[in-house]
């Protein structure tokens, strides 16, 4: 009960100020060019790796990148580049 009342503070600061969610809640920024690159920021690890396929772990859910020749163009600490043909991308909790 305390961990809800916390969060929902929190909530309340955030939308107030005007606070930027992504970075109050380290939640993931998904920026997708048209179907072929795909910008993740803020992302935790990268769980699997295939041309079919690519699984990274957020901090609230696993995504999944799902297309043909997929490929890691470029990653950070703090952001990847996903380029190939994006056919769909999924969240799980």
């Amino acid at each position: 009960m305390k961990h809800n009342k916390l969060k929902s503070v929190k909530q309340n600061m955030v939308e107030t100020l005007e606070l930027p969610k992504d970075l109050m809640y380290g939640d993931s920024i998904v920026t997708i060019t048209g179907r072929r690159e795909v910008l993740i920021e803020n992302y935790k690890g990268i769980l699997e790796y295939t041309g079919e396929y690519i699984k990274i772990q957020t901090k609230n859910a696993k995504l999944t990148v799902y297309g043909k020749k997929l490929s890691i163009e470029y990653y950070t600490n703090e952001d990847m580049k996903v380029v190939g043909f994006v056919k769909s991308i999924e969240y799980e909790a």
